[in-house]
């Protein structure tokens, strides 16, 4: 196809441009996650921590203001993947973070 065919969109009941449709489309997968202040994070932000939290399983607590780095978006809108010395796999809830 090309950018000058237009598509009918089962959606909307219109007729579309292709190019258009497939921005239509690629917007729909992606998911926004923000920070407690609303800012937007991506993969490889940095966040500081706002509150205390207790990590199951560690049996340890991170403390606010703490940094993590180089986080990764999980594809949730409110999880966040992340690394810290010590403890694997640790996934953290958007709410409790803001973007440094």
């Amino acid at each position: 196809m090309s950018d000058d065919d237009y598509v009918y969109d089962e959606e909307s009941g219109e007729w579309l441009p292709a190019s258009e449709l497939a921005a239509k489309r690629a917007a729909e997968g992606v998911v926004e996650v923000r920070d407690a202040v609303g800012n937007l994070l991506a993969d490889g932000d940095q966040v500081t921590l706002i509150k205390d939290l207790e990590v199951k399983g560690a049996g340890q607590t991170l403390k606010r203001g703490t940094l993590i780095k180089s986080i990764r978006l999980t594809g949730d809108a409110q999880e966040i993947d992340c690394r810290f010395d010590g403890i694997k796999g640790l996934v953290l809830r958007a709410e409790f973070v803001k973007k440094r």
